[in-house]
């Protein structure tokens, strides 16, 4: 996406792609525009502007955050569902290298909570309507490829029937 502003820095920022990379995808090659959009509610009437000609979202919690986890369905679900309802997604936990940390683990038990398994993941995902759920790890890259694969590949065959052509594209963008 381009975006060209004067003065409004603080929109720049969360306007612009935070990775554009050409990646391979069953023998067929896409670019990808990844944008990373900031969460903080001072920015809850200016997010939704990055969010035009979006293919695919990928909402992302860490799975060592509860609340990351439950403002899933709170909050993110219920902006992409009223800004972008026929626009797909894919729920993503992230920060699985922490989940058996034991630093980690004892920080969560002393505020009495424990890291969200694979399978709440999976239960939210269905709850929420996503096209699948999937782990990663930034820190390790485990499961990282993976994300941004079926990130294209939802993007070409949703599980989903979308009411907008995709037809004869070779490019993406990811919020």
């Amino acid at each position: 996406m381009r975006v060209e502003m004067s003065n409004q820095q603080s929109l720049w920022k969360i306007l612009q792609p935070i990775l554009q990379v050409t990646i391979t995808v069953g023998g067929k090659q896409y670019l990808l525009g990844l944008y990373d959009t900031a969460g903080q509610e001072d920015y809850d009437q200016l997010r939704p502007l990055s969010y035009p000609n979006t293919d695919v979202f990928l909402i992302c919690f860490s799975v060592v955050n509860p609340a990351s986890y439950h403002n899933v369905h709170e909050e993110w679900v219920s902006e992409l569902r009223a800004c972008m309802p026929h626009v797909p997604y894919v729920l993503i936990g992230t920060q699985i290298d922490l989940r058996d940390d034991p630093i980690t683990l004892a920080r969560l038990l002393h505020m009495k909570e424990k890291p969200i398994t694979q399978e709440q993941g999976m239960k939210l995902a269905k709850m929420i309507g996503a096209q699948c759920y999937l782990e990663c790890s930034a820190l390790t890259q485990k499961g990282l490829k993976n994300v941004f694969d079926e990130a294209i590949l939802t993007v070409f065959h949703p599980k989903k029937k979308k009411r907008r052509c995709v037809k004869c594209r070779n490019s993406c963008t990811i919020v």
